[in-house]
């Protein structure tokens, strides 16, 4: 995988490519085309041979609080189409450590173990463990539900996969092990800051510069997991 030509976002795009609208395009996806186009994470992405732009999201989480280590198990929650597990790959997952979890078809990378399931179904943690051989030294989550339109009601559908994300985390995390989960802004996640607390030693609110400014989303680190701490594990 080539690498990416900067880390420097300025300048990166000197002109901005304008969008006409078709006929039969709503107005509302030529703003999304053009953003897109507009975008420099999405064109260095490309170049640099990642999946999607969230890449450099998790790259940016890393590259400030290096909690991907060498030769760790890691889970990657929501994985499609596969940017995140791409990175953790990169920066040394364990060779066919990482495990990718998620409803849509994926591709397959080198290194990653794709299972197609339900997050929220019991019988996808059963089949993690049955594969990873062990607990799991970090787990990401990008999960976001899908977009209805309406905003509270797309605010609470994706919350309650960040509240999956917690709740396997409790049961799959080793001692001391990581928790990278996406939030969004609006109140319901401080229930979740409240938990995340409780159960590890230090958790941090970081924004990478690649998360648009105008998107409530945000990450939560929870560094440190209190395995002993958690009655599931009894």
């Amino acid at each position: 995988m080539r690498r990416p030509h900067g880390g420097n976002r300025k300048g990166s795009r000197d002109l901005s490519v304008r969008v006409k609208t078709a006929r039969g395009r709503k107005a509302s996806s030529t703003r999304w085309l053009k953003r897109q186009l507009n975008d420099p994470y999405v064109a260095d992405a490309r170049r640099a041979g990642y999946r999607s732009r969230s890449a450099w999201k998790l790259r940016q989480l890393d590259d400030r609080l290096k909690f991907l280590k060498p030769n760790s198990r890691i889970l990657d929650l929501g994985a499609a189409p596969g940017g995140w597990a791409q990175v953790a790959v990169e920066r040394g997952a364990k060779k066919d450590g990482l495990i990718a979890v998620d409803l849509l078809p994926m591709e397959p990378i080198p290194g990653v173990r794709v299972l197609q399931m339900d997050v929220t179904e019991p019988e996808t943690i059963e089949a993690i463990l049955q594969i990873s051989g062990g607990k799991i030294d970090v787990i990401l989550s990008d999960m976001a539900a899908p977009t209805t339109g309406h905003r509270q009601t797309d605010h609470v559908r994706t919350m309650a996969l960040c509240e999956t994300a917690v709740d396997i985390a409790n049961i799959l995390l080793i001692d001391g092990g990581v928790l990278v989960v996406k939030v969004f802004q609006g109140g319901t996640e401080k229930s979740i800051l409240s938990n995340l607390k409780r159960s590890f030693e230090k958790v941090r609110h970081v924004k990478p510069a690649a998360s648009r400014k105008e998107s409530p989303e945000t990450y939560l680190v929870a560094e440190g997991f209190r395995e002993q701490r958690i009655s599931l594990l009894k």
